[in-house]
């Protein structure tokens, strides 16, 4: 099926190499404080910060590659266009108020925009919402279709690669490594696509072999899947590596600039993986297994050395999201849930408030003054518990959803209804709403999803959701009720 050269191996090998050398390198920059394991002290350049965002933006290389195969280029319209939208939404109006609040994470601006039990749930719905589920399963089909390894082996390798330096060097680790698989996962695209035209020719061979419907917009799918996907982009909004990142670079006009720049280079990396896709579906028709699209077209027509650039190109654009999905996670079970559950705190007779721009301690023993060092090492422990933790349970998710589309597809309409509308009030005093309402918001918007979801495989035993409607859009209108009500409650003072 793959068959590498000798010479592709060892380019192969010398990226694990290179990520491994460059993470631990970048381990050693990073100091014992909060701030710089989880926010790399808040220095992140424009240059840094576009390459950051650009290549963690990617990942679902393979779901990429299966969509284009078979809905031409519809995927761009589908899982391109909307995002562009959304991202630029976020740019003008969120980037530059996130920088400005100086928090660390999602559920810091719900704890201070509402209360504790928000931020708790929120937590618990950012964890779910970033779990690397997807990318760990891609990653390790990818290593077994590469060298045959079992899928056990391949598990192993991508937690020793994808954990073990983020571990020691936290953010700062994956921002490096970020640069490094920025570069390779467009210089893999481009080795291709020069192959392709050369091999089969331009745009008359790919009208000429290409489905009618692989060179429309819709592709052949219906207005409200495509609808749901769009729906679906609203994650933009919500995505905590976005805040994240936000909340790293040095100033606000950083975070807003560094976002529009990025569209750019996602526009032309999807150019490039869009061609690469019609090329696939043109040249080999009768693929048994459309995610093996990209794979089976560098087969085709690369050669030794252009094979193992092309198929780094694609290692380095799932790594670059997984470590972030990972140290995300991780940080969110740590600090966001452990901590704020107060777990930690019972252990060491002190309780934590989020007050303004971060946590204040407070001893239950006595009056003592805030415990920064107490805070600051916790903070990082439990991140690096949390790695581990984490990778175990999208490990578990993974198996259980073997389909890189579906989990997307499945958390995306799950989570999103239920985080969206009270994140992007917290951000807006014209918009705001007392904390039970947000609460409420929250909790039924996701469970509405989730029940819409549920039934159609319990109840209803059908290929069908209830009433023919996505479980994403009963999800947003309960979430939306309840913002109305709780603005409504609080014109009226109660």
């Amino acid at each position: 099926m793959i068959h590498l050269a000798f010479t592709d191996t060892i380019i192969i090998a010398l990226y694990f190499g290179a990520v491994l050398f460059v993470g631990f390198r970048a381990g050693r920059k990073t100091q014992s404080s909060a701030e710089d394991f989880l926010l790399a002290g808040r220095s992140l350049t424009l240059p840094i910060f576009v390459m950051t965002l650009v290549s963690t933006w990617y990942g679902g290389i393979l779901g990429v590659g299966e969509f284009s195969y078979r809905y031409g280029i519809s995927n761009w319209i589908v899982q391109g266009v909307p995002y562009y939208i959304f991202a630029a939404v976020f740019a003008f109006l969120l980037a530059k108020k996130i920088r400005a609040t100086n928090l660390y994470s999602i559920p810091d601006k719900l704890a201070q925009s509402y209360d504790k039990k928000t931020a708790l749930l929120g937590s618990f719905l950012t964890f779910i919402l970033m779990t690397p589920a997807p990318y760990i399963l891609m990653l390790s089909v990818f290593l077994q279709m590469l060298f045959g390894w079992s899928l056990f082996v391949s598990l192993i390798v991508t937690a020793i690669v994808a954990v073990s330096y983020l571990y020691v060097g936290g953010f700062r680790s994956d921002v490096e490594t970020d640069v490094l698989e920025f570069v390779l996962m467009f210089a893999g695209f481009a080795v291709i696509i020069p192959f392709c035209f050369n091999r089969f020719g331009g745009s008359d061979f790919l009208n000429q072999h290409l489905p009618p419907l692989h060179l429309t917009w819709h592709g052949g799918n219906s207005i409200q899947y495509i609808l749901v996907w769009f729906f679906i982009a609203l994650w933009t909004l919500v995505d905590p590596a976005f805040h994240q990142r936000c909340y790293a670079a040095k100033d606000g006009r950083i975070a807003q600039h560094g976002i529009l720049i990025s569209i750019f280079f996602w526009f032309l990396f999807d150019f490039m993986t869009a061609t690469a896709g019609l090329y696939a579906r043109a040249a080999l028709p009768d693929l048994q297994q459309p995610i093996m699209a990209y794979p089976m077209l560098a087969e085709a027509v690369l050669p030794p050395i252009a094979k193992g650039l092309f198929y780094v190109g694609m290692l380095a654009t799932i790594m670059s999201t997984l470590n972030t999905l990972a140290f995300v996670s991780a940080q969110t079970l740590g600090r966001d849930i452990v901590m704020r559950l107060g777990v930690l705190g019972s252990r060491i007779g002190t309780r934590f408030e989020v007050r303004g721009s971060g946590f204040e301690w407070k001893s239950s023993l006595s009056n003592l003054q805030p415990q920064t060092p107490n805070r600051l090492h916790s903070s990082v422990l439990l991140t690096q518990v949390g790695l581990i933790v984490s990778f175990g349970v999208s490990v578990a998710l993974a198996l259980l959803i073997p389909s890189v589309i579906q989990l997307w597809y499945t958390i995306g309409t799950i989570i999103i209804p239920g985080l969206l509308v009270p994140l992007i009030a917290s951000y807006f005093d014209g918009i705001k709403i007392p904390p039970r309402y947000a609460f409420l918001s929250m909790l039924l918007g996701w469970l509405t999803s989730l029940a819409w979801m549920v039934s159609r495989y319990t109840i209803l035993h059908s290929d069908s959701y209830p009433l023919g409607i996505e479980p994403m859009y009963p999800g947003l209108f309960v979430s939306l009720l309840f913002w109305g009500i709780g603005r409504s409650a609080l014109r009226e003072g109660k």
